[in-house]
Order: C-alpha cells, then sequence, then structure tokens
C-alpha cells in the first residue's frame, strides 16, 4: 500500500497536474455496526470481560470477514473463488484453491461500458455494500465515482470508529483508516492506536519474526 501511494504521488508532482493518489488508488474494508433491539436475542451467558469478543458486543461493532475473493476489471472480465491473486494461490503446486475466470464479450454493444451480466453483478455489490445504487456508479472510472465512494467509506469510519453508538444501517463499505497525503506518504487514522477498534489486529500490518515470507506470500 505504502509503495502503491508513493508511486502515484510521485507521478502526480512530475506531471504538474492537479490530483491527489486517493483519485486514482483507494482501500476500503466491511464492517458492521448495530443499535441494539428491544426484542434481541441475549446470550445466557456473557464473554469475558474486557476480552476482543466483549468489546464488541458491548460496542455494538464488529469487523466483516470474507473468503472469496473478487477481482472485477472494466465491468468486461471477472475473477472469483477461493484464491488470493499471488503466486502462492495461482501457481498450482502448493495452496489447493478453486477460482473463475470469465470475460462479457462486447458483440454488439456500441457504447464505450457494456451493460451486461458482470456490469450487473458489481452494481449488484456495490448496493450490498452501500446501500444506494445512484448513476455515478454506472461510470466507476469517473472521478466523481471515485470521490462519492470515497465519501461514504469516510463516513462510515468515522460512525464505526466513534465512541458513540450510531447504527449504519446495513452500509457495510467502510474505508481503511489511513491517511494519504498528496505527496502519498501514508499515516494511519486510529488516533494514535496501531489497532482496530475491540481488537488486536495491527492496521498497518508486521512483519512475522517466526514464519518466513514463503510461507505467508
Amino acid at each position: 500500500m505504502t509503495m502503491m501511494y508513493k508511486l502515484i504521488g510521485e507521478a502526480i508532482i512530475e506531471s504538474g497536474e492537479p490530483g491527489h493518489p486517493r483519485d486514482y488508488l483507494n482501500f476500503f474494508c466491511l464492517a458492521n455496526r448495530e443499535n441494539k433491539e428491544n426484542e434481541e436475542y441475549i446470550p445466557p451467558h456473557s464473554p469475558h470481560p474486557e476480552t476482543e469478543y466483549w468489546n464488541a458486543q458491548n460496542n455494538r461493532r464488529f469487523m466483516v470477514y470474507v473468503h472469496s475473493k473478487l477481482m472485477i476489471v472494466d465491468d468486461l472480465y471477472i475473477l472469483i473463488g477461493s484464491a488470493n491473486v499471488n503466486q502462492r494461490s495461482m501457481d498450482g503446486q502448493r495452496d489447493t484453491e478453486i477460482a473463475i475466470g470469465g470475460y462479457q464479450s462486447q458483440e454488439g454493444i456500441d457504447h464505450h461500458m457494456t451493460k451486461g451480466d458482470i456490469h450487473a453483478y458489481r452494481m449488484s455489490m456495490w448496493y450490498e455494500h452501500t446501500g444506494r445504487a445512484e448513476n455515478l456508479f454506472l461510470e466507476p472510472e469517473s472521478l466523481e465515482c471515485v470521490q462519492r465512494m470515497c465519501s461514504i467509506g469516510d463516513k462510515m469510519w468515522k460512525i464505526y470508529s466513534s465512541e458513540e453508538i450510531v447504527d449504519m444501517e446495513g452500509v457495510h463499505l467502510v474505508t481503511y483508516p489511513m491517511e494519504v497525503t498528496k505527496d502519498g506518504s501514508v499515516e494511519d487514522l486510529t488516533n494514535g492506536e496501531e489497532h482496530f477498534p475491540d481488537t488486536t489486529s495491527l492496521v498497518k500490518g508486521r512483519r512475522s519474526k517466526l514464519l518466513p515470507s514463503v510461507i505467508t506470500t
């Protein structure tokens, strides 16, 4: 992440054009936060106090983990499955994974962006995670669309990370908590904390002192 933003920042400065690295590259994650309902089920036993599970229940928030991987390119190509897009998962001689790739033919289409099945699937996924189906989403490559998605993610991160419990109302898209400067420098947004709220999960990550890189990449 740091390397990519640095390269983009340097390219913008070198070009002399106005712009920001987040106009070209963004990272999001999925999360949820809910108000407590009056008729909500209450487990007979509470988690041990001050544990991550107890913190999540007490603060009514949790990160959403999705094991499947999805890549959509220009609403024309889709790669979906369990395999990470890296050497370990796609080498064919290491991890056992499964994935499919699909290409949307443009035959008979005379406009710049196909409105086929892959396009429809992306729009459905964006609706699932933003709770919106806006006209801007029809042109994901536009700066206006990029800025709109960033504004949604930034707002949801503030709701998710705040001490006040506010229902996210089914919107799952959250900006990954990193501050990106115009020159491509990256800092965290967690007010000096290294971890995601309620957890010991590092925002920036850290190289393992026990496991060699060949095992994890």
